[in-house]
């Protein structure tokens, strides 16, 4: 996503923080369908609700994070504890209503609905009321005060009576136009300000608790556990089977074949010096395979001078234009490199194959201890992050490591595929010698 700049945000925040207010409505009527569910929980028809009523107010708060995340500065992650595996009968739902009713995010989450909608009229819905104010203000001087006051109305404006007297009309006119100006000025200002106060306030209410981190935590670390052990087995794999069909056919031939020369050294030695040169030929075709099974298991340019002239390197064999850029200072882990080697490589084997781009664009640097990785195709887009896709894979991959991949691909493209993998740099940038 293109970050804003500062007038996108001083423009645009007072509007987010009314629609954040007005996000009230429907999240509190599903908060008094809550607790209307939590007061029937002694009899049975609120134990068999209550998993519903739960989930219906978590898809709720679920909009909240997701405007809060895109709108604000702050990140809020979903911070409920991981629900025991489903069972059938009357156990499991005992099992869910028990793990429901005991996740403290459940009645923090009412305890936003309850409060939100007066925590939200003094932080993200104040720059907008302002603004309205002001242009109420404009209307009141227009026309609308004196209307409102030949019908008894109120037509009080701030500290100012904006039609009393006929002496000083001028003068209050004046003064409501400069308070209503003030209004909108200060309401536009301090938008993206109190927008943060709210999200701020959204992370303390709608965040994880340390509780929940760590459960959440050992989740992800077992997901990423398991993840990394299929990804191994599947290496493992693949290369048994590389072996058993490449290079260890070919010397098996090859000790065949040496067996016949030797037999026909006496007897025909033109057919044993034409065997031998056979002989050479596979010989040299396996070590070629294994020097090629060995660049898949650990490119020794990726050893030797890391991931930017390996990836470099990488590009120079690719069917597409591929410009490089690199600005490390110095090399990451091994084992954050390869992951993020072998990433790229499979990004830029997916948009040959499928985005019809001519050219990829890779920038490669570190900030705020990540090694962050942009590849960029010129393609026709629309690529996905459905399961089954090459993304959803390299996502997998590099979670082993607390990597994230972030894809922005719309219809028409261009294609953006960022990683970003938490790291420590290991050692000096290699220099060309």
């Amino acid at each position: 996503m293109v970050k804003e700049t500062r007038l996108q945000q001083h423009v645009r925040a007072p509007w987010r923080g009314l629609a954040l207010m007005f996000l009230g409505i429907p999240a509190s009527l599903v908060g008094l369908w809550f607790i209307t569910v939590v007061s029937m929980i002694t009899s049975f028809i609120g134990v068999l609700l209550f998993p519903a009523a739960t989930m219906l107010l978590r898809s709720r708060l679920d909009t909240y994070r997701e405007r809060i995340n895109k709108w604000t500065d702050v990140q809020i992650q979903r911070p409920y504890l991981p629900e025991p595996k489903a069972e059938p009968g009357l156990s499991g739902m005992f099992k869910r209503f028990v793990a429901l009713i005991s996740d403290p995010a459940t009645w923090r989450d009412y305890l936003w609905v309850v409060a939100d909608p007066i925590v939200s009229i003094f932080t993200a819905a104040l720059p907008g009321l302002l603004i309205l104010y002001g242009i109420w203000g404009y209307v009141l001087a227009a026309f609308a005060g004196g209307m409102i006051g030949h019908y008894g109305g109120s037509d009080w404006y701030a500290y100012i009576h904006v039609t009393e007297g006929y002496d000083q009309d001028v003068a209050r006119i004046v003064s409501t136009v400069f308070v209503a100006t003030l209004c909108i000025a200060v309401g536009f200002l301090i938008g993206p300000k109190m927008m943060n106060v709210y999200g701020h306030w959204g992370r303390t209410i709608l965040g994880p608790t340390r509780k929940s981190e760590l459960a959440l935590r050992v989740q992800h670390l077992t997901e990423t556990r398991s993840d990394a052990v299929d990804a191994s087995a599947a290496e493992l794999r693949r290369i048994e089977r590389d072996l058993h069909d490449g290079a260890q056919a070919r010397l098996v031939a090859m000790g065949m074949t040496l067996g016949a020369i030797e037999h026909l050294l006496d007897k025909d030695p033109e057919k044993a010096r034409f065997l031998l040169a056979q002989t050479r030929e596979s010989s040299a075709t396996a070590l070629h395979e294994l020097r090629d099974l060995v660049r898949g298991i650990h490119p020794p340019v990726l050893a030797d001078r890391g991931i930017g002239d390996a990836v470099k390197a990488l590009a120079l064999d690719h069917p597409m234009n591929v410009e490089v850029s690199a600005d490390l200072p110095s090399r990451p882990e091994p084992p954050v490199e390869s992951a993020a080697y072998f990433a790229v490589s499979e990004i830029l084997t997916n948009a040959a194959k499928h985005s019809g781009a001519s050219r990829v664009w890779v920038d490669m640097g570190y900030e705020h201890d990540n090694l962050r990785i942009t590849v960029t195709d010129d393609g026709r887009g629309g690529a996905s992050m459905d399961a089954g896709s090459g993304l959803r894979g390299i996502e997998r991959r590099i979670g082993t490591f607390d990597g994230i991949l972030a894809l922005n691909s719309p219809v028409g493209g261009p294609t953006i595929v960022t990683l970003e993998l938490p790291c420590a740099l290991s050692s000096p940038k290699t220099s060309p010698s």
